[in-house]
């Protein structure tokens, strides 16, 4: 019988969705997975289903737990080789997974998660590119720091997770990229749970489709 339960949105689009759902799979936690449609904002289903409106969320073994980095210290809790063992190298990754969830919204306007479409050269708005300019940095120092492939190391752990669904929209939006940008987003898109994610994503209902996501800003 399972544990709990993790309740997350389209697989297509739900970008805040993959990085609790990466969090508690690289945890191996047994819970039932739920997925709920979307349609471009709080829908009365998301409502209902979790306390703040939105998705993901986790119920475990009597924790209630929303908000996706919430999840992913939730899950390192019981996991605790999602963030790096060393302490410097931990805050290092705890500060950008931090900077992850609370900014670039110039990236997530003009370059949402759409990962099963192409749109390459659009969405590369000066706030955008901006973002991009700061993630590329992000990563090269701690790749350069680790020895890759992913970000602290050999292993794809919990800041991986927060910028997964970067690695997504630099797959859909194609802005140009360093060799070692580009090193990392194949990295991360190889991994067997994004291999999973983006084969449940093809695999989801054409009736969940929504519009304007599938075309780009320009189009």
């Amino acid at each position: 019988m399972a544990e709990g339960r993790l309740v997350i949105g389209t697989k297509m689009y739900s970008s805040w969705s993959l990085r609790g759902w990466l969090a508690v799979r690289l945890a191996a936690l047994d819970v039932t997975e739920v997925v709920i449609p979307l349609a471009g904002g709080a829908t009365e289903a998301v409502k209902q289903a979790t306390p703040a409106g939105m998705v993901p969320y986790l119920e475990h073994r009597g924790c209630r737990v929303w908000e996706s980095l919430a999840i992913v210290e939730y899950c390192a809790e019981l996991a605790p080789g999602l963030w790096p063992a060393d302490r410097a190298a931990r805050a290092q990754a705890r500060s950008i997974a931090a900077e992850m969830h609370a900014g670039f919204r110039g990236l997530r306007m003009a370059m949402p998660m759409s990962i099963l479409n192409r749109f390459p050269g659009q969405g590369r708005t000066p706030e955008a590119l901006a973002d991009i300019a700061r993630i590329e940095a992000i990563w090269r120092e701690a790749l350069l720091d680790s020895g890759g492939p992913f970000l602290f190391g050999e292993k794809f752990g919990a800041v991986d997770a927060m910028f997964a669904p970067v690695a997504c929209r630099f797959l859909t939006w194609e802005p140009e990229l360093s060799e070692t940008s580009r090193a990392y987003v194949q990295a991360v898109r190889n991994h067997p749970l994004m291999r999973r994610w983006y084969d449940e994503a093809a695999a989801e209902p054409a009736a969940w489709r929504l519009p304007k996501y599938e075309q780009a800003p320009s189009a």
